[in-house]
Parts: structure tokens; sequence; C-alpha cells
């Protein structure tokens, strides 16, 4: 007997795991009748999984936080057992901007914080000028495409609530916004920047790794109730979308792949530019020139550490005596401080002060228990898999040692 099973998701590469599971049969060879609906706005995902018109749902990592927080929206306790991507986002630019931001930059071109001081010597200019605020689409308040754009600018001195826009976009709009000109620049998941410089209105600045080395970025989310009351299913579900990562991540395999994302119904874009993805090879600007990344997404692996330690995504406070707090503890209160303080795209830079209450409500957010209970269907191989992952990505983020000894200002958000 199979068991039926509504599940949401945004068209994104990240979304793979999911999408394969489905079509390739995984999730019926765990007994699922899954149906997948394709969206257009977190928004729409996330109310809809809250209220339960979905059983379970790709999500944006900030956002199984802030609901279970009651931050922005009504308080649902939500538990992500499962990451179906870390990293994946990229920051793209008008030709303009790439023009202007060139024009200014003094290093190279492919480090962050050369790219940051120069779009602040942009901004400055501009200001100077009369001219309007450079406008950055991001897909949602509480996102890590929201956190690495500001981190981004405000490293370079840009406060990124005074100095420009940051405007909310779902990510399938992103590409005609930026070719309309009523965005100069946005940050979004795979395929829509490669859809951008493919149409040749827009420029790879930066991979969002190149950034913060290992951010979480979307997870397989359930209401923590559902997941309560079904716990096999959510076990099954776990097995399916893991089996789907790992038949992914054969080279064999991704061309297959890549061609069950491309479908209408899925994610919707040429073949070629998700098998790109999925390899690690972008091209960046209209010109034909290529990047390859091995980091710049990294999909659905059960790790050998669980979802609940997952390293800071973002720069956070974490006051002095969060130390002594336990590791996980220590690592949710830095989501929640910059989950909190960042969430809104609008006014003044503020900090937002967390409570411990806080932290022990969205440790369970990412669901370890969940986690390991769903290890027993699966074999321990992952184990090695996960320990070679953690051993090939580095301790502290790329962009942290590069601006070691330039610390953003404390007007532009950070304290």
């Amino acid at each position: 007997m199979t068991s039926p099973l509504c599940i949401g998701f945004i068209p994104l590469v990240d979304a793979a795991a999911l999408i394969v599971a489905v079509d390739k049969g995984f999730a019926a060879a765990e007994g699922l009748d899954v149906t997948l609906v394709r969206e257009v706005s977190w928004s729409n995902v996330r109310d809809k999984l809250n209220i339960g018109l979905f059983d379970a749902a790709h999500l944006l990592a900030p956002v199984a936080i802030a609901s279970s927080l009651g931050l922005g929206h009504v308080k649902v306790p939500i538990s992500a057992p499962f990451n179906l991507g870390l990293n994946g986002n990229a920051i793209t630019v008008s030709p303009a901007l790439l023009t202007a931001i060139m024009g200014e930059i003094s290093g190279d071109p492919f480090d962050p914080m050369a790219t940051a001081l120069a779009l602040a010597r942009v901004v400055a200019r501009r200001r100077k000028s009369g001219a309007e605020p450079l406008t950055f689409g991001m897909t949602f308040p509480f996102s890590t495409h929201n956190y690495q754009l500001r981190f981004w600018m405000a490293a370079g001195g840009v406060d990124p609530d005074e100095d420009v826009r940051l405007v909310v976009l779902p990510p399938l709009y992103m590409v005609d916004s930026l070719a309309s000109g009523h965005v100069d620049a946005f940050c979004v998941g795979a395929p829509w920047n490669s859809i951008a410089v493919d149409r040749g209105v827009g420029h790879i600045l930066h991979f969002a790794s190149d950034i913060l080395a290992r951010a979480a970025e979307k997870v397989l989310a359930v209401r923590q109730s559902w997941s309560e009351k079904n716990p096999e299913l959510v076990a099954a579900l776990i097995r399916a979308a893991f089996r789907a990562a790992e038949f992914i991540e054969q080279p064999q395999n991704r061309a297959e792949a890549a061609r069950m994302l491309a479908r209408p119904e899925r994610v919707g874009v040429d073949a070629d530019i998700i098998q790109r993805t999925l390899d690690g090879r972008f091209k960046i600007s209209p010109d034909g020139t290529m990047r390859e990344s091995s980091r710049y997404l990294l999909r659905g692996r059960i790790r050998r550490r669980p979802p609940g330690s997952t390293r800071r995504c973002c720069a956070g406070d974490r006051p002095r005596s969060a130390r002594k707090r336990s590791t996980s503890r220590r690592r949710s209160s830095g989501r929640i401080s910059t989950t909190r303080r960042w969430a809104s795209t609008a006014g003044p830079p503020r900090h937002i002060p967390w409570a411990p209450s806080q932290v022990r409500r969205s440790t369970p957010t990412m669901s370890p228990g969940i986690w390991r209970r769903s290890r027993s269907g699966i074999g321990n191989h992952h184990e090695r898999a996960g320990a070679a992952i953690l051993g090939s990505i580095p301790k502290r983020p790329i962009f942290e040692r590069t601006a070691r000894n330039q610390r953003p200002s404390r007007a532009a958000g950070f304290r």
C-alpha cells in the first residue's frame, strides 16, 4: 500500500533530490506516492506547508527557523531533517553595473572583498551625482540570499539598508526584472543566474560560496506536528531523497538527472544549463568565459554530523555567555541572531536581541533525531562519504579570511 504525499517546490536545481526521488522511482520504492507541486514564490510554499496543503516542502533553511519562532508570520513549528542543498546561490549584475564596478576595482575581480570595496565607490559616486540608489533583488527576507548580499556589501562599507535598495522577487522573475532594468543585480539560486548570462543580460560576479564557504540553503521541511504523527513517512521520504542525491552525485547519471529537471512541470529550462550546474561548470559572462567550482552546490548529502550541527551560514552576534553553551545551541544562536536582524528589507540597521528560550525552541528545527532514525534504512556507507565531504570544506569562510583585517563598519549592520 502506498502513502500519498503532496510536496511543494520552487523550480531550482537544488530541488533535484526531491525531483529525482519522484521521477526515478526512489520514492515509490519506499512506498510513497508523491505529487510534486511547482510553486512560484517562497511565501506560497511556506503558507501551504503551514496550513497543511503540503505535507512537505523544498524550503529555505532560514524560513524553517523563522516559522518555528513566529518571526514575520504565524508561528508554526517546522522540522527540517535533511539538507537538500548547501550553497548554490550567485550574485549576478547587469552589464552597466559590472562596467561601473570594474572601473573602480583595485585588485582581483574574483575577490569579493575587492568588488565590495569597488561597489562602495560606485555607490558613493552615484550619491554624489544625485542618481537613484542601486536596486538588488533577493528571493525572501528570511533567506541566505538576503544575508549573503548584506554580508558582501557591508564588508566593503556599503550600508545595505541606507545606500542601496533590497527588494524581494520570486526566482522565476529575477532574469526578466534584470532585463527590464527594474533591478541592477540579484542573488538567486541556479539555474537563473545562468539564464541571465545566456540571455546576455547579466554577468555572474560571484558564487555565494566565494563569500561564505558553506551555507545551509534548502531543506526538506515538514510540520513538526505532522512529523510526530507520521515518523515512518518522514523516514521513508528522507531515504528516498538521500538515494536520489547519491544517484545525482555519480557523474554518469547527471545527464539523465538534468533531463528530469528540464521538464516544463519541474524546473523547465534547457537540460544543458542544468547539467552544467550539476557538474559545477558555469558560463559567467555572455562572452563565453567559463568558471568551475566543486563547492558551488553541495546536494542533499546526509553528513557525518546531523543537520543541527551545521556550521553557521552567516555572521551573527553571539555574546560571551553563549560560548559556554553546547555546540548546537551556540550555532543556533548565530543563525537566529542573523535571521532576526536581517529579516527586514527596509528601515535602519538595528540589533534585535534573542532570548535563550528562542535558541531552545529553534534547535529542534534541524531535527537531528529524525535524521538519525532514518539512517537505519540507508546503511553506514554515507558516513565515509560525509567524512570526505567535510574534509574538503575550509574550516572558515573564504571571504572571512580575505576580509579578516577589514571588518565591516558598525553602521553597516555589524556589531
